[in-house]
């Protein structure tokens, strides 16, 4: 498995996909083609699995959580007027401890 050290530092400080397909290429020596593929298919699974209801913990990493938010009343904060908020579904990531822990050490 890559070490979050051997993936390449980017500028703005994203980690895209082409990024994942790279490390995947050079850590497991798959293909260029296989390694993206892999990288969709998992990214695939994963949004097919929270599109259906279900939340998604990857174990080490964190916890991508479903919540359903009831309508409630909102306001413009330009005019002050009072507007309703419909209910909707919200995605939120939550940490593992084990990710909280790296991101204070900062490796």
């Amino acid at each position: 498995m890559a070490d979050a050290g051997t993936i390449r530092r980017i500028e703005a400080g994203t980690l895209t996909r082409a990024d994942l397909s790279d490390v995947v290429h050079r850590e497991i020596g798959l293909s260029r083609a296989e390694s993206s593929d892999i990288v969709e298919r998992i990214l695939h699974h994963m949004c097919s699995a929270l599109s259906h209801g279900q939340n998604v913990k990857i174990s080490g990493f964190g916890s991508f959580i479903l919540r359903d938010k009831g309508e409630r009343v909102g306001r413009n904060p330009k005019t002050g007027v009072e507007v309703p908020i419909a209910p909707r579904r919200v995605l939120t990531f939550r940490a593992s401890q084990i990710m909280r822990e790296r991101i204070v050490k900062g490796s």
